[in-house]
């Protein structure tokens, strides 16, 4: 039966948990892959290559690290006492205190021996190229997203999720050796559409119409402790390979991961069953049952019967796609609540996991953090979120990550307070990111799923595209960026308030559903005792045949 869950084999039995553990490792290699350039490509503290103190003839006698004292003869000090970035004394007016850009650069090596920053020199006048090559990862995601997000509806999800999965192995491991910064760039866009938007929304889509209402929470909320766990893999390898091409392969090489799933792995049986593919849906369902032990033999041949009425309409509704979420009032105001919501969470949540690097002590310690962190969010969430809602806690989340974040941007920066506000702000972001996939997956039709959950995705990835180019603002005023996250994450926290409430109810199937569902059923409504949501007024969800026991 496909009213909600699969009850001819429970909620989550072994057939389930294998299944879901293999959509799991996608996550973990999404989030890897999404902050691999946190480390690939680092920035290490810098000054200009002073001629007279830094040449081979000037360490002749062994390697001497000039002091401060001999560097500030000719590098300006900044107004917090410490040595400029970007700027020298002009060597041919060494008197008159007249400043010139830097021609070469000396590294601090004490974390990082090699990156692409150093190899290129993306600092000071193109430190723009740096963020444009996360940028350009995040944009290549947001391609992912709108387009891999619909081809799965139309397809299947597995092809999709298998295709990436090799692509992701081939990109990863490829853009290790790109010579010059072009073919990075193109290598980078083609990584982020396969490494961390295919295999990552589909198999968390796979895994939200496979398992029962019972279980979505908890599974939902693994896979985002999944990524977190690819973060903290990012800051691991990091910290143990310090040559940036080696580290690049080995991340790259995460793939191999997913290989295995071409052959081990099912498509989703409700996608199937609304394409009309009963039989393959019905052979998944048999395996299913025989997996989970349940001494059941289904009868294939009775499932195969098929109603003529529902079949009209279910072949009606493998047409939809991207399109109908935006043509009826209550789906179109859904939708944009949803992608303000992802892109608000995303721009957050980027905003804090880059800024690691510019958070005073190990940066690979902090990252790992950053990433670890996370984890006591997703814990109290899988015990509140069925008890609670997911309504209150996401905009709850957010609008305290925003608070967080605007308090950081006013306290000393590398302070032990701003370290400390800058870690819970990730902790309440990464709650309420975990939960909008669930949130969402919940909110929207079969027919339409994965394109809706696509489209969120893309909201995200537009919001990530843009994080990198926002924290180059801090040139201005370090306060910007920080609060520009914080306002954002605040309005759509409220916004949020004004969407339906799906706790305990059966995941829409048509857009008929999805139009009806949770009409006039806001916070406020609930608040004042009024819910307008009458759902004794409207259709019954579509429904499967229903699989029963054979008595044989």
């Amino acid at each position: 039966m496909f009213q909600g869950n699969l009850t001819v084999y429970s909620d989550f039995g072994r057939y389930q948990a294998f299944q879901f553990v293999l959509h799991l490792l996608a996550a973990v290699t999404a989030g890897l892959h999404m902050l691999s350039l946190v480390t690939v490509a680092a920035v290490p503290e810098h000054r200009c290559f002073i001629d007279a103190l830094d040449s081979a003839s000037a360490t002749a006698n062994g390697t001497v690290l000039p002091t401060i004292s001999q560097l500030a003869s000719y590098i300006p000090l900044n107004a917090d006492g410490e040595l400029e970035s970007c700027l020298m004394y002009d060597p041919l007016a060494p008197d008159n205190g007249t400043t010139v850009s830097c021609s070469a650069y000396v590294y601090n090596n004490t974390y990082y021996q090699s990156s692409r920053t150093i190899e290129w020199n993306l600092v000071c006048d193109k430190r723009w190229m740096g963020a444009l090559g996360q940028t350009i990862y995040m944009l290549g995601v947001f391609t992912g997203a709108v387009w891999l997000g619909g081809l799965a509806d139309k397809i299947g999800r597995k092809k999709v999720f298998c295709w990436s999965a090799l692509m992701q192995l081939i990109l990863g491991v490829a853009v290790a050796f790109t010579p010059e910064f072009i073919s990075f760039l193109v290598l980078r866009y083609l990584y982020g559409i396969f490494g961390s938007a295919g295999s990552y929304i589909t198999g968390f889509v796979l895994t939200m119409e496979l398992v029962g209402p019972s279980k979505r929470t908890p599974c939902g909320i693994s896979f985002q402790g999944a990524f977190a766990g690819g973060i903290m893999l990012v800051a691991a390898w990091g910290a143990l390979i310090p040559d940036r091409m080696i580290l690049q392969v080995v991340y790259g090489l995460h793939g191999l991961l997913l290989v295995a799933h071409w052959w081990i792995m099912d498509e989703s049986p409700r996608w199937l069953w609304m394409q009309g593919r009963k039989r393959e849906a019905v052979n998944i369902i048999d395996r299913a049952v025989r997996m989970n032990g349940r001494g059941m033999n289904v009868d294939k041949e009775y499932y195969l019967v098929e109603d003529k009425t529902t079949f009209t309409e279910e072949a009606g509704a493998t047409s939809a796609g991207l399109g109908d979420l935006f043509k009826t009032p209550n789906l179109r105001k859904m939708t944009l609540n949803v992608c303000l919501c992802w892109f608000a969470n995303s721009i957050t949540y980027y905003g804090l996991s880059l800024s690691a690097g510019k958070l005073s002590g190990n940066p690979f310690l902090i990252l790992f953090l950053m990433g670890l962190v996370e984890f006591p969010s997703y814990i109290s969430i899988s015990y509140l979120l069925d008890k609670l809602g997911r309504r209150s806690i996401t905009s709850s989340l957010m609008i305290v990550g925003g608070i967080c974040c605007i308090v950081a941007a006013y306290l000393t920066r590398g302070s032990t307070e701003s370290t400390s506000i800058v870690m819970f702000g990730k902790l309440f972001i990464a709650g309420s990111f975990a939960v909008i996939y669930n949130y969402s997956a919940e909110l929207f039709p079969t027919v339409v799923r994965n394109s809706a959950m696509g489209l969120g995705s893309m909201c995200a990835r537009l919001a990530g595209a843009m994080t990198p180019m926002i924290t180059l603002l801090d040139s201005f005023d370090p306060k910007i960026p920080a609060v520009i996250f914080g306002v954002i994450s605040l309005v759509s926290g409220t916004w949020v308030l004004f969407l339906p409430e799906t706790m305990g109810k059966s995941m829409p199937q048509s857009l008929i559903d999805g139009e009806n569902f949770g009409r006039g059923d806001t916070a406020f409504s609930s608040c004042m005792g009024r819910n307008k949501t009458h759902t004794e007024d409207f259709p019954p969800p579509q429904q499967m045949v229903p699989l029963r026991k054979n008595s044989r």
